[in-house]
C-alpha cells in the first residue's frame, strides 16, 4: 500500500460528503405554515365604513349584507333605528315594533331555511334601539355579517324604518 492510498480515501470521501450537502441544499423543504393572524396586510385599524343609512319598508323582513374587510382587529358595529307603524313618522310605539338581528353568514344561511338558529344580536319587539356589538376579529379574510329587520310575528302591518348603522375598525 502506497502513502497516495489514504489521500485517495480522503479526497473520495471528502467528494462524497460534499456531493450529499449538495443535495441537502437542493432538496425542497415542506412549506412553512404561516399562521393568518401572521401575515402582514394593509390594515384597516382607524377607519370605519357605513353599513345602512337608509329608511325602508319592512312588511315581513329586510336583510342589509356588509362585510368587515380582512384584518380587522377590533371591528365594532354601532347604530339606532326607529321604526314607524305604516308610515315615516306615523305612531312609533308598540304597534311599530319590530325583531332586530345581528347574524353572520352561517348563521343567515339557517334563517333562510326557517332552521332554528341563534344570532350574535337579537332585539325582538322594539321600535327604537341603539345597538353596540363588538365584532370578532377577521384575521386574514374578510367576514359577512348581515342586519335583519324582521316584522314582529302575528303583524301583518308595514313597518317604516329610519336606521343608521356604521362599523369602526
Amino acid at each position: 500500500m502506497t502513502a497516495a492510498m489514504p489521500v485517495r480515501r480522503y479526497q473520495l470521501a471528502l467528494c462524497v460528503g460534499m456531493l450529499l450537502a449538495a443535495m441537502a441544499c437542493t432538496k425542497e423543504s415542506a412549506p412553512v405554515s404561516v399562521l393568518p393572524a401572521d401575515r402582514i396586510a394593509p390594515s384597516p385599524v382607524g377607519t370605519n365604513q357605513t353599513v345602512l343609512q337608509s329608511t325602508f319598508v319592512v312588511k315581513t323582513s329586510a336583510t342589509f349584507p356588509f362585510e368587515v374587510p380582512a384584518h380587522a382587529v377590533r371591528p365594532h358595529l354601532h347604530g339606532i333605528y326607529e321604526s314607524f307603524a305604516g308610515e315615516l313618522h306615523g305612531a312609533s310605539d308598540d304597534s311599530a315594533n319590530l325583531d332586530f338581528l345581528l347574524v353572520n353568514e352561517e348563521q343567515q344561511a339557517d334563517l333562510l331555511q326557517n332552521r332554528p338558529s341563534e344570532a350574535l344580536v337579537s332585539v325582538e319587539a322594539s321600535h327604537n334601539q341603539a345597538v353596540n356589538f363588538d365584532l370578532p376579529p377577521s384575521l386574514d379574510r374578510p367576514v359577512k355579517y348581515y342586519l335583519v329587520f324582521r316584522n314582529t310575528s302575528g303583524s301583518r302591518s308595514k313597518k317604516v324604518v329610519q336606521a343608521n348603522f356604521r362599523v369602526d375598525f
